[in-house]
């Protein structure tokens, strides 16, 4: 039996399932030891327990997918309305060395996904769908490329392994980032927080008094994403300003998509909406010296950030899952390794070895072999607790969300007319 869900109760389920992951992340010190984002932490939770449910009562869901589109286009819109071209320029050198380290893995991710299936005796081109298709791409790009395969290179289940392989890759890409980074951080011999920065945003929440000696910059503490202890000073009029910003940016990617279809312009929707929230940002800001409320836009992204990985979790279903192929099954945990080395090899030396580098090294795990979305979780859940890092907020949404699809597009193409 399939019981449909609609978006209320696609909601109230996801807003539930993110106060268990925080309840998790909170009580459980492996999970915060290792920065598990919370979305994930209860996503899996909820996951196994649909498993459960289906392998006893043979009860499966349906969940409301215009929504989950819609917190994801909401999430890179608030990348977009937070993005000033003042700042853009502050990316120089270490954006083009990311894009360029990023090039690399992409190459490196399609050989080694090649070699493998050629050597486990399956078609060369499913080595692509293990590889940079659904682990870098996503499912967008598993979506797309999957019928081509299929139909013009006769690689039989393209479609199907994909779209899998781009949902368990969300998940590894959600667990394999916390890890990685608690590692480098250990070796440079990073710190957490100091407890009275925690304890004084506590107080804001509680109003505690501060101790005596505690300035006002003691409890100012100023952070790229949202966290629960942090206070938020957001009235009605707040609100709807940036609501009406990010309608105006879901409306103008979806009227974009329909103007650019069949054209070389065509390109993911979420893409748009990054880009059209660049252009009202510097619109507002520049020409009409408008002041945006980026504590506002950053509650609001983060909320859907969380909201949407939930519900794409619980788009996973392990009773389909468990009838791939096991050469998939080992090409795809060849990958989870060949990231974590990667990460920790290359993109960590080559962006400097420093804090940064660390963060974004964990953001490059999330949209290596996930998402984006994933990616900044990564990058959340440790800057929550080591500190900001506003070089990696500013390089990871730019080339998660734009510029690894020009690279992907490129180097699929190549590859598919090398073994195809």
């Amino acid at each position: 039996m399939v019981i449909d869900l609609s978006g209320y109760y696609s909601l109230i389920l996801a807003a539930v399932i993110m106060l268990v992951g925080h309840a998790l992340v909170f009580r459980i010190k492996l999970l915060s030891n290792y920065n598990i984002p919370e979305p994930v932490a209860g996503g899996l939770l909820a996951v196994v327990l649909l498993f459960i449910i289906n392998l006893v009562f043979g009860w499966s869901f349906t969940f409301d997918a215009d929504l989950q589109k819609t917190f994801m286009l909401m999430f890179f819109a608030s990348i977009g309305l937070s993005a000033d071209f003042v700042r853009l320029k502050e990316g120089g050198k270490p954006l083009v060395m990311f894009v360029a380290v990023v090039a690399v893995f992409v190459v490196a991710q399609n050989i080694v996904g090649v070699g493998l299936s050629s050597a486990l005796g399956l078609h060369p081109l499913m080595g692509l769908v293990t590889g940079s298709i659904s682990l870098t791409g996503g499912h967008g790009t598993a979506a797309a490329w999957g019928p081509l395969l299929e139909s013009k290179y006769g690689v039989i289940g393209a479609t199907t392994v994909g779209v899998a392989v781009a949902t368990v890759g969300l998940v590894i890409g959600g667990m394999i980032g916390g890890p990685v980074a608690r590692y480098l951080l250990k070796r440079q011999g990073q710190q957490p927080l100091p407890e009275t920065e925690v304890r004084t945003t506590q107080q804001a929440v509680s109003g505690e008094p501060r101790k005596q000696g505690e300035s006002q910059e003691d409890t100012d503490v100023q952070l790229t994403f949202d966290r629960f202890d942090q206070p938020r000073r957001i009235n009605a009029y707040s609100a709807i300003q940036t609501l009406a910003m990010f309608a105006a940016c879901l409306v103008a990617s979806e009227l974009m998509m329909k103007f650019t279809r069949d054209t070389w312009l065509e390109l993911p929707q979420f893409i748009w909406a990054l880009g059209c929230g660049v252009v009202i940002r510097n619109i507002l800001t520049h020409a009409f010296s408008f002041k945006m409320f980026d504590r506002a836009i950053d509650v609001f992204g983060s909320a859907s950030l969380s909201l949407f990985l939930v519900m794409a979790l619980l788009t996973l279903r392990l009773w389909e899952l468990a009838d791939l192929a096991g050469p998939v099954l080992i090409m795809v945990a060849v990958q989870t390794v060949f990231m974590v080395f990667f990460a920790i090899f290359v993109t960590y030396r080559i962006m400097g070895k420093n804090y940064d580098a660390i963060v974004l090294s964990a953001g490059h795990c999330g949209f290596g072999v996930g998402a984006t979305p994933t990616a900044i979780a990564n990058m959340q859940a440790i800057t929550d607790r080591y500190g900001p890092s506003y070089k990696a907020y500013l390089i990871v949404p730019l080339v998660g969300a734009f510029f690894v699809d020009l690279i992907n597009a490129a180097v699929l193409q190549t590859f598919a007319a090398m073994f195809g």
